[in-house]
């Protein structure tokens, strides 16, 4: 079986490799789909046993797509500490919880709550990485900013929803939290305004997110019209 090296210098079989990476951005889109609907079904309280499931089998592949990576690399320890975010977000902290019954406060619950969104956010990066893979694609680079764009706003509304339902007296319904995410990331704002600190980081976020993507944008249409490379 072919062969080739990897980014840390050592070498790994072809075929394998790209079937897991395959299989890893699969997991993320099903991982997207699956937080989408557990926070809009959802109750805002409870993660249903149908999410821990999906969240668990998405989090084994993303461990088995580490480890593997980890074994291959020449410089293990390097690599090791470079991607242990990746490993942090990658166990399924949440069944682990659920297994041994441990009831969290308010506070430790916020934060472990956010896990999964932080996942959301891993799995559109494996799926941005899997569209700018090939290089020297101007198209496919400004695709994956289109797409990077777009899927952050969704999230953004998604981790927005999630924590301001209930208590935000102006939000009604997951379509009043896309519509601020979207006006938000346009830096035109909304009348709804964040009550809870993560809302609250959120809505610093977006325009910021905004003021750096639009300029790109803007860049690629001028070099598509006047013949620019």
């Amino acid at each position: 079986m072919t062969t080739h090296a990897d980014k840390n210098g050592g070498r790994r079989p072809t075929e394998r490799y790209k079937a897991l990476e395959i299989l890893k951005v699969i997991a993320g889109i099903v991982l997207l789909f699956a937080i989408s609907w557990e926070i809009i079904m959802g109750d805002h309280i409870n993660f249903s046993q149908t999410y821990l499931i999906i969240q668990f089998i998405v989090c084994l592949i993303f461990l088995c797509d580490f480890f593997i990576r980890w074994g291959l690399a020449e410089r293990r320890n390097r690599f090791f500490w470079k991607h242990l975010p990746y490993l942090l977000i990658s166990i399924p902290w949440l069944n682990i919880l659920d297994w041994s019954g441990v009831v969290l406060t308010h506070d430790w619950g916020i934060l472990v709550g956010l896990i999964p969104m932080l996942r959301a956010f891993l799995a559109m990066v494996i799926v941005v990485e899997w569209m700018v893979s090939e290089k020297g694609r101007m198209d496919r680079i400004f695709w994956a900013y289109i797409f990077t764009v777009v899927v952050f706003t969704y999230l953004s509304a998604l981790v927005f929803f999630e924590y301001e339902a209930g208590i935000n007296t102006k939000l009604v319904g997951f379509s009043n939290a896309l519509w601020w995410a979207w006006m938000n990331v346009t830096t035109v704002g909304a009348e709804i305004f964040a009550v809870t600190a993560i809302g609250k980081i959120v809505t610093v976020l977006l325009p910021s997110l905004g003021m750096m993507f639009f300029p790109i944008f803007t860049t690629y249409i001028l070099n598509r019209y006047t013949g620019k490379k």
